[in-house]
């Protein structure tokens, strides 16, 4: 089965194809980062206009690249949420158009779901049942995943997630947009410990995560003296040591407490490079396995959706259902435990 994946939450425009038995055939994606720096934030209208202009070339590429036709294509899967719901509406009416024009089928994905299942993509691919850390964009959760659709909520933030977080405390210490890759390329010139800051509800005796009073402390901290570059860096260093420990411990809390022995590490958050260092040696102590995707699968992508497509169709059975459908929506909201096994055919 041959599946389109397009991905258009947010402010990139992915887009690829995957096959069930020969694996990712090519991805391509468009960043939306310089048109909206200027503004230091996604601007949403930009950013569909912008979706318009990039799906169908970039399926065409891929395509192109795959040697495939468009009448090779089983299936479309689209995100059909969280997100923006301009952005959305781009991708899911692309979707649906094609679907209808070449009568397969058009199936919705949740953008995180896409996130959740994206260490597959890997070699070794993690089995079920595994808990999984999701740390993209506006969510920080813990999830116990035993299969397609089956999940159950562990963990989840009270306020800021960790991408958030990282995002406002960029934004406080001066840097540009985007803010949270930026604060991790200061942090590497900086020294945490020099500055402290707190490690919130690491020892809650829950899995729920709150990281609004970790930026307030940096907030604190930059307000008592004019800071010079090097005490931005430390201060950078800190803040991201303190977010990686909070992480870590909670990680490591759910995998004691499912009694589970496979953690999957999702998201964009989930290519900081001392998160990768913590976790990694976390496991070691503790005797799990931990499981990335490649950094090029960690922000949105095509290939998660692809993916996450496959995987619904190959749950549902192979056949392919609803020919000539005319009508979708999108969900703007929508709660990942929301989402259910896909029934047998």
């Amino acid at each position: 089965m041959l599946v389109l994946g397009i991905e258009t939450s947010c402010d990139e425009t992915g887009v690829a194809l995957y096959h069930t038995e020969r694996g990712l055939l090519g991805h391509a994606l468009y960043s939306q980062v310089a048109l909206h720096a200027d503004y230091g934030g996604v601007v949403p209208e930009l950013a569909s206009r912008d979706h318009i202009r990039r799906v169908l070339p970039l399926v065409r590429e891929i395509l192109g690249k795959a040697g495939s036709a468009r009448g090779d294509l089983d299936a479309v899967a689209y995100t059909e949420g969280p997100g923006l719901a301009g952005a959305l509406l781009v991708g899911a009416s692309i979707a649906h158009g094609l679907a209808y024009a070449l009568e397969i089928r058009a199936v919705g994905l949740h953008h995180l779901e896409g996130h959740l299942l994206s260490p597959l993509l890997s070699r070794p691919a993690p089995a079920f049942p595994f808990v999984a850390l999701l740390v993209s964009g506006g969510h920080t959760q813990l999830m116990r995943v035993d299969g397609i659709g089956q999940y159950e909520l562990l963990g989840d933030t009270l306020d800021d997630a960790a991408g958030e977080a990282f995002d406002k405390t960029a934004k406080l210490l001066g840097l540009p947009y985007p803010g949270g890759p930026a604060l991790a390329e200061l942090a590497d010139s900086g020294v945490a410990g020099l500055f402290t800051l707190p490690r919130p509800m690491l020892a809650s005796g829950d899995l729920n995560f709150s990281f609004s009073g970790l930026k307030t402390a940096v907030l604190t901290v930059i307000n008592r003296r004019p800071l010079d570059e090097r005490a931005r860096a430390d201060i950078a260093a800190e803040f991201q040591a303190a977010v990686a420990d909070v992480l870590v411990g909670k990680s490591v809390a759910a995998l004691r407490r499912t009694a589970l022995k496979r953690l999957v590490v999702a998201g964009g958050v989930g290519a900081n490079r001392l998160l990768r260092e913590r976790l990694t040696a976390a496991a070691r102590r503790q005797g799990f396995d931990v499981f990335y995707p490649e950094l090029e699968f960690c922000t949105d992508n095509g290939a998660m959706i692809a993916l996450a497509g496959a995987m619904r169709l190959q749950e549902a059975g192979s056949r392919i259902e609803d020919r000539g459908s005319r009508g979708f929506t999108v969900r703007p909201r929508w709660d990942l435990e929301q989402l259910v096994a896909p029934a047998a055919a």
